[in-house]
């Protein structure tokens, strides 16, 4: 992998990681039109960008996360779920499910579920307007919505998003912990895959991995900021209708090849 390939997957995991438009998805995408190789190293370097983009997301809340340690365990509560399943099922759908087809699929799929939630919601029915305010049985609903994200294209945070809209919080707050649920999720997640793969890490591919790394949390970091100035005045809309039409592009390309 070159230093340009690093920062071209380190800019598409820091900006769609916590969008709800799937990271996953994206990063096979690109990597399949980039002609990158899905072996070890490259897991392994999508397991570190990963860590900067949660690092941004740890930045941004630090002064919430180091104090109210009720949303901790609410938030470990809502990450059981998905723990339990992805080690039950995710090596299956890894083999079985990572490939652009399937992400093309999911991404219509849900883009089309995200506009359908929208247009049903209704503001001013929802009570929930703050993360600490989540109930923990809530939470574990969450954690279940979360755990549809094991299929690549669905999007953990659009997942998460259209399940904390669906079980009454505003927009801002289902962002938000969404945004805050990924650090247990991604920071297992990551820290499995390091675990499995470290002596794929060797000073050659160091500088790559550096660059990924510092690419991802600059570029989450701004993600995370617009996206919670976005939800404040608009709909998810826009993003089922970019899911959409990226699958159905993605398809037709596939369909050329």
């Amino acid at each position: 992998m070159t230093i340009f390939e690093a920062i071209i997957l380190g800019i598409i995991e820091g900006i769609t990681e916590f969008l709800p438009i799937s990271s996953t998805g994206h990063m096979i995408i690109a990597s399949t039109f980039m002609g990158l190789e899905q072996n070890q190293f490259q897991q392994t370097f999508e397991v570190v960008i990963q860590l900067g983009a949660i690092l941004a997301v740890v930045l941004i809340y630090f002064e919430k996360l180091k104090t109210d340690f009720e949303l901790w365990k609410k938030l470990i509560v809502a990450f059981i779920p998905t723990g339990i399943l992805g080690l039950l099922f995710h090596k299956i759908i890894e083999e079985k499910l990572f490939n652009p087809v399937v992400v093309s699929i999911s991404l219509i799929v849900w883009g089309i579920i995200f506009i359908v939630i929208e247009k049903m919601y209704k503001e001013k029915e929802h009570s929930i307007h703050k993360p600490e305010d989540i109930s923990y049985i809530k939470s574990i609903f969450m954690g279940l919505f979360q755990s549809l994200a094991m299929v690549p294209g669905t999007s953990r945070s659009g997942a998460t998003i259209t399940g904390g809209l669906i079980l009454g919080m505003d927009r801002v707050t289902a962002t938000e912990f969404s945004f805050l649920l990924a650090i247990p999720t991604m920071g297992a997640a990551t820290g499995l895959q390091l675990v499995k793969n470290y002596h794929t890490l060797n000073f050659e591919n160091l500088t790559v991995l550096i660059v990924g790394f510092i690419t991802a949390f600059i570029f989450a970091y701004i993600s995370v900021k617009w996206l919670l100035r976005f939800v404040k005045t608009h709909t998810f809309v826009p993003f089922g209708i970019y899911r959409i039409i990226l699958g159905c592009i993605v398809l037709a390309l596939l369909a050329l090849k």
